[in-house]
């Protein structure tokens, strides 16, 4: 489990049940036979050296949260400085989305990801606007290695297992998906992605990096997005020979909103 200064951080979930919009567009329509497999491993997770819990230990603002670490990610990688996120912004875009009042446990009732990430890309979240996303297959290893290569980072949902509680490293327990491995059994919770091995994937949470095996990645992944940033999408890095990325752009671009 992610820890601070050696001891583990216990922290909240909060990704509400995925939703899902017809208008949504899909990664899979943007990747061509032509594009290389992503490589067996990517590391993005070596310039930030501080990732804060950002109120995720006391509040169920796991989905902004993971907004705000993508955004200190992408500017360690791209921005002239890195963007430092602070737990204020992160319970205040929690409030703008979902009426959250801090002292109101009624109102602390977690965030739609898809609700979140339109919010991202209309409004911003701690002053960063997305360009954009698109969906990816929920639990497809492929469309998640694509989404780390090309854009920085995945922005996934996982229906956690109570068996994960405690769990170094996240893994489906040996007794399988049932019991205490039932997906959901401990809830919904939100995180990005920003590295991957052959052998295991690593995202951020709770102020640290958590490592999940793929089979677990496989077994509760419920939602998964490629987010592409306006600084990456500034960016002066050619398109990759594969990805339609003008016509992305486009299609984006054509959304309302």
């Amino acid at each position: 489990m992610p820890s601070r200064n050696g001891r583990p951080v216990v922290g909240r979930l909060g990704k509400a049940p995925a939703r899902v919009d017809r208008r949504t567009l899909n990664f899979a329509q943007y990747l061509h036979p032509t594009l290389p497999p992503a490589p067996t491993a990517k590391n993005w997770s070596d310039k930030v050296i501080d990732w804060q819990v950002l109120g995720n230990d006391q509040y169920g603002d796991c989905v902004e949260a993971a907004a705000l670490h993508m955004e200190q990610n992408w500017s360690a990688y791209e921005g002239p400085e890195e963007f430092e996120p602070t737990a204020t912004e992160a319970l205040e875009t929690y409030a703008a989305l979902t009426g959250f009042k801090e002292g109101d446990p009624s109102t602390d009732r977690g965030t739609n990801m898809l609700d979140a990430l339109n919010f991202w890309r209309r409004a911003g979240i701690g002053g960063n606007k997305i360009f954009g996303f698109a969906a990816c297959e929920p639990g497809n290893t492929e469309h998640v290695r694509d989404a780390i290569e090309l854009f920085g980072a995945a922005f996934i949902g996982l229906q956690l297992p109570y068996s994960a509680q405690g769990q170094t490293v996240w893994m489906v327990p040996p007794g399988g998906p049932v019991g205490p491995g039932q997906p959901n059994s401990w809830g919904g919770h939100c995180v990005p992605v920003i590295g991957y091995t052959p052998t295991q994937l690593i995202c951020v949470t709770w102020g640290g990096l958590q490592p999940m095996t793929w089979q677990f990645f496989q077994t509760y992944c419920d939602e998964a997005y490629a987010v592409l940033s306006k600084q990456w999408a500034d960016a002066d890095r050619p398109d990759p020979d594969g990805f339609t990325l003008d016509q992305l752009r486009q299609d984006l671009a054509a959304i309302p909103g």
